[in-house]
């Protein structure tokens, strides 16, 4: 396997960044950091408002008037100034995160520079739009994120579930972008006394229960006043921010219930290491992020048996699921971990063994932004007039997906990624994997073309793996 080239010059598009705190938000971070610690160079382009630069990375704010129901988004319009440094940066790969109005904008420039696309998918929005009164838009939205999410290269998602769902409706080239966290900084420790008594509004000695996340109608929090209430000894403490969080301070009072905000850096850790267990009654996770850090923490999660937080939690192992259509289960596997402290510590080691399975320096960042288990970079500069047969390829991305995240094996010539990316030469495609297919094996041969470049390209893409 050719190993990918010292420096990438990667260009990414997002639609949310700093100083927003979310689960999106959160793993472009980890990827930035680690895109830094490999020497990759990296421009980001999103909202306004963030740090000019964040770990090595240049931030370049777009920007773009608030959403009127949800002033922590923006629509985010580019300028020409967005294109003219683009141009600049000559990227050799571009990520859109989360496609909407500045991901096309992305996509447009990878097809002018000539470059491959990665698209990763983290919102799921035409479900958002139930939860706000909009489920009549819900065909429209799939009909327009699957139209962008098709011109990609690569589509990542971030669970087998959303894998699933987005295969289902139309989308192709799906790769699972298995993730993690960090599990140097997200670590179980003793119990901070202070921190408790601030979360159990000054009754440490009660059953702490926390949430940590986003404030939205769509995390159904709201529903856990009327189904943990009122079981005796039990404190219930909502971490956190957004569109809700006044709602909830309201629609809480009287139950002992605490809504600190949020919590950022080593006071989350210890709000993750000074609770008891962690609740997640949300529906439309694509991933659930911070169940998965509460676990690093030692801490055993009671979640909804639906979305991304399939892959993390296994039931009556590392925590406990209830059905999303009968909340009223909530209550008793609340009342079970507090009344059964055996239990809840087998599930508490079992979560950690877990979640330190799932670092994300043992995933890789490469795999982030290339699927699968290898990912090859060949990179080709067309100069002079031997060149003039291609078009004008900044790089050429050939990718080695590892198939064993299903249990059907495919041969990658099957694949319409492969078709896609050899479209790109002035030659008819060919498969970059024969020695694997026998279907392909002999035919496809090498083939002069007149262009060296191209003649080349195919030499190498015919080469079995030494």
């Amino acid at each position: 396997m050719t190993p990918v080239p010292n420096q990438l010059r990667i260009a990414v598009f997002t639609e949310t960044f700093l100083p927003k705190i979310d689960g999106i938000v959160s793993i472009l971070c980890l990827m930035l950091q680690l895109l830094n610690e490999l020497g990759h160079k990296v421009i980001l382009f999103g909202p306004p408002g963030g740090p000019p630069e964040y770990a090595g990375a240049e931030v370049v704010g777009v920007g773009g008037p608030r959403l009127p129901f949800y002033p922590e988004l923006r629509f985010n319009f580019p300028r020409r100034f967005v294109w003219e440094k683009v141009r600049a940066f000559q990227p050799d790969l571009v990520h859109t995160v989360n496609p909407f109005l500045l991901g096309p904008f992305g996509m447009a420039y990878a097809r002018l520079l000539h470059v491959p696309l990665v698209a990763s998918f983290h919102t799921d929005l035409a479900r958002y739009a139930e939860f706000y009164g909009a489920g009549f838009i819900s065909p429209i939205l799939w009909t327009y994120m699957r139209a962008l999410h098709n011109r990609a290269d690569v589509n990542l998602c971030p669970s087998s579930t959303i894998r699933n769902d987005l295969r289902n409706h139309g989308f192709r080239r799906v790769r699972w972008w298995r993730r993690g966290i960090d599990t140097d900084f997200f670590t179980p420790g003793p119990r901070d006394e202070a921190m408790r008594a601030r979360l159990t509004g000054g009754k440490p000695d009660q059953f702490l229960v926390i949430n940590v996340g986003r404030q939205a109608p769509e995390k159904r929090l709201d529903l856990l006043r009327d189904q943990i209430f009122p079981a005796r000894d039990v404190s219930l403490a909502l971490i956190g921010g957004g569109p809700s969080h006044e709602q909830l301070k309201r629609h809480f009072a009287g139950t002992p219930t605490i809504l600190p905000g949020y919590l950022r850096g080593q006071d989350l850790v210890n709000a993750y290491r000074s609770a008891d267990a962690f609740i997640f009654p949300s529906t439309t996770e694509t991933f659930g992020l911070v169940a998965l850090e509460a676990m690093a923490c030692r801490l055993p999660v009671i979640a909804a048996r639906t979305g991304g937080v399939l892959d993390t939690v296994v039931h009556g192992v590392n925590g406990l699921y209830f059905d999303p259509e009968r909340p009223a289960e909530i209550r008793p596997l609340v009342e079970e971990l507090r009344d059964k402290p055996v239990l809840r510590e087998e599930l508490a080691e079992n979560a950690l063994i877990h979640a330190r399975s799932r670092s994300w320096r043992h995933n890789g960042p490469t795999r982030g932004l290339l699927p699968g288990r290898h990912a090859r970079l060949s990179h080709f500069r067309p100069r002079g007039d031997n060149g003039r047969n291609c078009r004008r390829l900044i790089t050429v991305c050939t990718l080695e997906i590892s198939l064993d995240e299903s249990n059907q094996h495919r041969s990658p010539c099957q694949s319409r990624q492969t078709r896609r990316l050899s479209h790109r030469l002035c030659a008819p495609a060919h498969c970059a994997w024969p020695q694997g297919c026998s279907k392909h094996r002999r035919r496809a041969r090498p083939t002069p073309t007149g262009c060296r470049l191209h003649d080349q390209f195919t030499r190498r893409s015919l080469r079995p793996n030494q």
